[in-house]
């Protein structure tokens, strides 16, 4: 991270003015990352933005970011510079079709990924992270659970938790799905010493031939922790450049083909616009807010 350019300046000088956190996701684009307040996964931001002192949420992420951040916030106002940039997998999943697979299993636990929208939120029991996944379904005293809407996140959770059923749903995230084992075996090839740490997004062939399944956050702690001084790292390019400034003297590389699109959307001058404008604003109605409290504060309990 270097000095800031002018438009950087302006939107800290205007974030201070109005009373603005800005929150970015690891994902983002470098200098987006760089005017960010606090950086990190959707657990730690998720965190953070209860705890937030300032009277308005910036959320530099996908949409279902912000409006957790609104969700367990409702007394301030929550700012999503780019409407349009929104999380394909969260889409993946509609309330009718829950709630008839709820039927099916009437005695099952819904585990809803922060990655859906908050109407599948307000459907759920909990919510979870990929940070905190495997420790939210343990928590549970049913031994049948459904997770949604990410199959591989649900895999990689019944690998671990054995005596648990986790009902899949054929969702996913389109940046993990497409990292294969032939290009963690290629950069494997070109890097020897390094350690493979991916994301439990990633289908299980993948997950296999890892030293480290983590969050991204999760990530940071293991590279800060490791003797190694080499790692791939398999999740969306972005972390890379975050993992560079925070962990100096290691070497990160990134697969170049993980990009998500949706996270890139946002850009300094749209941070900016967003800050003159305040606005655009995330708008939950009352009974939805109600409904994705009790699973978002279920989850946060969890230790």
């Amino acid at each position: 991270m270097g000095d800031l350019n002018p438009t950087q300046q302006r939107i800290r000088e205007l974030a201070r003015e109005k009373d603005v956190i800005i929150l970015a996701h690891n994902y983002q684009v470098p200098e987006v990352q760089d005017i960010a307040d606090i950086i990190g996964d959707s657990l730690v931001l998720a965190m953070k933005a209860t705890k937030a002192k300032q009277s308005v949420i910036l959320f530099c992420g996908v949409d279902f970011m912000a409006e957790s951040a609104k969700a367990l916030s409702p007394e301030k106002k929550v700012i999503h510079p780019v409407p349009g940039a929104q999380c394909p997998m969260a889409h993946m999943v509609d309330v009718e079709s829950l709630e008839r697979f709820k039927e099916q299993h009437p005695g099952a636990s819904v585990v809803a990924y922060v990655n859906t929208t908050a109407e599948i939120k307000a459907h759920s029991d909990i919510c979870c992270t990929s940070a905190n996944a495997v420790k939210v379904v343990a928590s549970l005293p049913e031994g049948e659970v459904i997770m949604v809407p990410d199959t591989n996140l649900g895999a990689y959770v019944q690998s671990q938790l054995p005596d648990k059923k986790v009902l899949l749903w054929p969702g996913y995230c389109h940046v993990h799905q497409n990292i294969t084992v032939e290009q963690i075996e290629a950069e494997k090839a070109k890097h020897p010493d390094a350690l493979v740490i991916v994301h439990p997004e990633c289908t299980m062939d993948v997950i296999e031939l890892a030293d480290r399944v983590a969050s991204t956050e999760g990530m940071l702690r293991f590279a800060v922790e490791s003797e190694s001084r080499e790692f791939i790292i398999g999740t969306e390019e972005g972390l890379a450049y975050r993992l560079s400034n925070e962990v100096p003297g290691k070497v990160f590389h990134r697969l170049e083909t993980a990009i998500c699109p949706n996270m890139k959307k946002i850009r300094l001058e749209d941070v900016l616009k967003a800050l003159e404008d305040m606005g655009p604003e995330i708008y939950l109605d009352p009974a939805i807010i109600e409904g994705n409290r009790l699973p978002l504060e279920r989850m946060l309990a969890v230790k």
